[in-house]
């Protein structure tokens, strides 16, 4: 997937699962730059990879949202 195709506060879907209780492939973009800060949004649990591996983990995108689906801090 290109990394035009997403954009911040898109929901996506990984090939693998979050390894938490909800083994969830759902997550949403927070912050975009030379890395990306994506949350399970199945547990809230906040992760950060480079770009490079993001996009390689990226399946697909399920929705488009103008906002935070979940609440957090932006110092995290």
């Amino acid at each position: 997937m290109n990394e035009a195709d997403y954009a911040l506060y898109d929901e996506v879907e990984l090939k693998k699962a979050h390894p938490c209780v909800h083994h969830n492939k759902l997550f949403q973009i927070l912050r975009l730059g030379a890395d990306v800060k994506f949350v399970c949004l199945g547990c809230g649990a906040i992760l950060m990879v480079d770009r490079d591996k993001f996009n390689h983990s990226i399946k697909k995108v399920v929705r488009h949202h103008d906002a935070p689906l979940v609440r957090y801090s932006p110092l995290d």
